[in-house]
This record gives structure tokens, C-alpha cells and sequence, in this order.
């Protein structure tokens, strides 16, 4: 079976808390998702705002291959000729040759919130389909609260999908938009209507019980071949049915056609640049294209997947854009070990005490609050310097942090530090906005002098975790820091009952790790 993707990010998606999506950022989300493979993006709805009015402007100069643009709206009013309400005539002016029109399936909402007779509903529905139809348009008909609106009145949410389908809907839009409904009843009441209703179906689901996916995929079993859904699951209240879970579970488990397998090796990526686009954190835990997604910790584990890694990996994580990880704590074993040096380009097998070794101090170090799951940059120095294979760059004199603070004025930060590259001594001093930042300023300028490259890396993420409640302000603090200089980035970690000290050790193998980079391309 065949199934088409409807993406609805720009529309549904951003009705989600937190995000404002700018008229650029819907735009170059437009051409990714049409690069994907989507085949409809409904762009929002034209009338409600001036942005989507813009945006169906500005998306016919895009050079779309693959998806049909949308535009949404609902029916006309009660009473209202479709040729004079301005509902419609908005919905017109946005030019798309798809239309989706969302209407009342549930009795209880046409009553409650429309306010009107359940055969005016009905007249609503045809009039306004029956009128796009005649100027040429596909129309889809969601129906709102379909599951809910079925399982309470079967005849009337019967009836609604009647009136679409007799005034010419292409498809019908089962809706479960409260996100209550249980897969299993998604099954049996879709089945139920495709024996009825002799048209296409598709699904739009909710996320509010944590089924959106599920009840996708049970629609998709009862022959629905529209699913509606929104990158990462974006949405109002829980979020919509999440497209990057629906497509690979629909291609890949379920053997579906509808997009191509090589395209959706770019799922993670396409997950991350919508992430972006709104400003939002990537959730490492998502299915197929989290970071975690194919991370593994266990010792157990790792042994199992060095030698097949279907042991404990559902499909080979390049089919989603993602790869395999290896977490190093003390939950690890020498598999662990072992595969992380063949990723770090270690040789470690020569000497079987080594990985014993290794693992013993990493272990003794998580005793004490190390910890490097977000630490790799700290984990690959650990295991050089066991090795004898890292050389220290430079050599810490000393330091002095000076903190001023006046009561009508800022804090003032100093931090002076002496350091020591080979036989010459650097002694310098830099400013910052607290300790840590002046710390960091006055290290690199001191170093800058001997490794320019130092200049091209950015802190660019700064974690403080207090690691006991009991010492109060004296508590042990794990500091976890992430750098980059624009191609790659990496973790360190540091720890210290000093939160100053805990922050040093993490800059230091920051810099370290910035420096080993450079000379292993010479």
C-alpha cells in the first residue's frame, strides 16, 4: 500500500508552546521537508494572520519537486454564501490548487460551540466543499473530533463524512483531536468506516495519552493512505502524532511504500534542522533519530553488540541518519573499553591488563563524580595519557581570580594566570563576566601566543551539577563543558568539591583536546 505524508509543522506544529516561527524559518522548512519526500505541507491557514497570508505569497517563488502546498481553513459560517464569506475568499487569495477544510464531527460541538443545528453543520460542510470542488480545488475534509464524535453519536459523525464525501472531498480526515482515543478503538472505528465509506481516508491524531504513534499506525492497519503529523511531534497542548517515529515505523516496519528509503536516511537530519529552526533543544531520547536512540551503556550490551549488532538494536541505525554510540561509566565492561578505543583510533589490544586498567580508573573516577557519557573529549585524553601516548601542552604556575563588587555597580571579574609552554613563561591577565568566563579568557590569551589555532574554539555550553545535598554549598560539583571550533565539538568534564577547581580541570581538557585535534592532522 502506498501512503502520502502530510505535513502540518507550519501550521498545527506551531500552535505548539514556545514556538514562533519566523516567515524565513517557514520557508527554508518548506524546501527540507519538500527535499524529504513530504508530499503535501500545509503551510497554515490564510486569513488568520498576515504571516501565512505572506507565506503563500513567497512559497510559489520556491522551487518545490516533490510536495503540494496547502492551505487550510474551515467551513463557511452558518447562513453564509460561499462566493461572499471572507473565510473563503482568504482561503482563495492564498492560491493553492489544495485546500484542507476542517469541520464539526461531533454533535456536542456543533451544539456547544457553533451553536447551530446539526443539519446546518451539514449544509456548512457541503456548501463550502461543494464550492471549492467547482473552482478545481483537492479538497481534504478533517473532520474534527471525529473518534470522539463517533463513539458518542455514530450516525451524525456518519453523517458528516457523507456530506464531505457526496460534495466531492478527495479525502476524509478521521480526527482524534483531544488525543484520548486508544489504538485498538482507532482500529476497529477506521475499519469500520473504510467498509462505508468507499473514499481515502487519512488520520490526524493528538498526542495528549502518548498514542499519537500508535494510533497512526493502527489507522494506517485499517487502510488509511493519508497520515497527517508534524516533525518532532510538535503541537498544541501534547504535541501532534510525530512524523519522524510514524515514517520509518510505516517504510521500514510495516513495508509501506510512499517515501523513498534513501530519503529517509536524512530523518535525523531533518529532525535536527527543524529543531533549530524553532529554537529548541534536540530531545536525545527521541525514537530512531535520538541521540540515545542506539547508545549503549551496559556492559553486557557492548560485548553483544561488538559481535552482531542486531543483538540489541531494533534496525542498523544509518537507515535513520543516526549512528551507533558506546557510553563509557561504570556500568561498563572491557567490551566498552575496547570498542571505544578502535573509535579513537587506540590501539589497546596488544596488552590485555590495559582495558583492566582503564576501565579500574574510569570506574574509581565515577566513585568520585566523574562521569563521561557527554565527556568524550575527557574519556579519549584519559585513555592517551594511560597509554603514555599525550603530551602535555603547557604547564599552570598559577592563578588568581579576583572578584569586586560594589553596591551600585556590577561585579567586576580578574582573573590573572602564569603558565608555562616549554622553557618560556606566559603571565597575563583578562576580564570576564564571572570567574569561570575570566578564567577562560585569560588561559587563552595566555596560550593564543603559542597555539593560534585556539582562536577558531567556542564554549559553547557551561553545566554545573551539584552531586551531594548534604555539604550545602561545600557539595562536590561536577562541571560538564562543551566546545567547538566550527567543524567538530566535544565534551569534557571536571570535578571538585571547588567549583573553581571542578572548572579549571574541564577547560583544561577543553584545550587539550582542541590542541591534540590539530596535531593529529599534521
Amino acid at each position: 500500500m502506498r501512503v502520502e505524508f502530510y505535513d502540518t509543522t507550519l501550521r498545527d506544529g506551531a500552535q505548539s508552546e514556545d514556538i514562533a516561527f519566523t516567515l524565513t524559518d517557514k520557508l527554508r522548512i518548506t524546501e527540507r521537508l519538500d527535499d524529504f519526500g513530504i508530499h503535501y505541507i500545509e503551510g497554515g491557514w490564510p486569513g488568520s494572520n498576515p504571516k501565512d497570508l505572506h507565506y503563500f505569497k513567497e512559497v510559489k517563488n520556491l522551487s518545490l519537486k516533490n510536495a503540494r502546498i496547502v492551505a487550510f481553513s474551515s467551513t463557511i459560517k452558518a447562513n453564509a454564501k460561499p462566493g461572499a464569506d471572507p473565510v473563503m475568499k482568504a482561503l482563495l487569495d492564498a492560491g493553492t490548487d489544495c485546500v484542507a477544510i476542517v469541520g464539526k464531527a461531533w454533535d456536542l460541538h456543533v451544539r456547544d460551540v457553533l451553536r447551530v443545528s446539526l443539519d446546518t453543520n451539514l449544509t456548512m460542510i457541503t456548501e463550502t466543499i461543494g464550492h471549492l470542488k467547482n473552482l478545481g480545488k483537492t479538497v481534504f475534509f478533517d473532520a474534527e473530533h471525529f473518534y470522539d464524535g463517533y463513539k458518542r453519536n455514530p450516525e451524525y459523525a456518519l453523517a458528516v463524512l457523507g456530506a464531505a464525501k457526496d460534495a466531492g472531498a478527495d479525502v476524509l480526515v478521521l480526527c482524534d483531536t483531544n488525543g484520548g482515543t486508544m489504538p485498538f478503538e482507532i482500529f476497529d472505528i477506521t475499519r469500520n468506516i473504510g467498509k462505508v465509506a468507499k473514499t481515502r481516508l487519512g488520520i490526524h491524531t493528538h498526542n495528549d495519552t502518548e498514542l499519537a504513534v500508535a494510533n497512526t499506525l493502527m489507522a494506517v492497519r485499517a487502510g488509511c493512505t493519508q497520515v497527517q503529523g508534524t516533525v518532532n511531534g510538535y503541537g498544541e497542548r501534547c504535541g501532534n502524532a510525530n512524523l519522524c517515529s510514524i515514517i520509518p515505523n510505516v517504510i521500514l516496519k510495516m513495508g509501506h511504500a510512499g517515501i523513498d528509503k534513501e530519503k529517509i536516511a536524512r530523518l535525523r537530519e531533518l529532525s535536527l534542522f527543524v529543531d533549530e529552526m524553532a529554537n529548541f533543544i534536540p530531545d536525545k531520547h527521541r525514537p530512531y533519530i535520538g541521540e540515545s536512540a542506539f547508545a549503549h551503556k551496559g556492559g553486557i550490551h557492548v560485548s553483544a553488540i561488538r559481535k552482531n549488532p542486531e543483538t540489541y538494536e531494533h534496525i542498523r541505525p544509518d537507515l535513520v541518519g543516526n549512528s551507533q554510540r558506546v557510553l563509557i561509566s561504570d556500568l561498563s565492561g572491557e567490551a566498552s573499553i575496547r570498542y571505544k578505543a578502535k573509535e579513537f583510533n587506540i590501539d589497546i589490544e596488544k596488552d590485555p591488563d590495559l582495558a583492566k586498567e582503564i576501565i579500574g580508573r574510569i570506574k574509581e573516577m565515577e566513585m568520585h563524580g566523574y562521569q563521561f557519557e557527554g565527556a568524550e573529549g575527557s574519556l579519549e585524553l584519559l585513555m592517551k595519557k594511560k597509554l603514555g601516548i599525550h603530551r602535555s601542552y603547557f604547564e599552570l604556575i598559577g592563578f588568581r581570580i579576583i572578584v569586586e563588587k560594589k553596591e551600585t555597580s556590577q561585579p567586576v571579574t580578574e582573573a590573572t594566570i602564569l603558565v608555562k609552554v616549554g622553557d618560556k613563561v606566559e603571565h597575563t591577565a583578562a576580564l570576564g563576566k564571572g570567574p569561570v568566563n575570566a578564567l577562560d579568557n585569560a588561559l587563552r590569551k595566555a596560550l593564543q601566543t603559542f597555539y593560534p589555532e585556539l582562536k577558531t574554539m567556542d564554549l559553547v555550553d557551561y553545566k554545573v551539577r551539584v552531586l551531594s545535598t548534604r555539604e550545602g554549598t561545600g557539595a562536590p560539583t561536577r562541571v560538564l563543558i562543551e566546545s567547538s571550533d566550527g567543524k567538530r565539538s566535544w565534551g569534557t568534564v571536571g570535578v571538585s568539591e571547588n567549583i573553581i577547581e571542578a572548572s579549571w580541570r574541564a577547560l583544561v581538557d577543553s584545550i587539550d583536546y582542541k590542541l591534540l585535534i590539530e596535531e593529529e592532522k599534521k
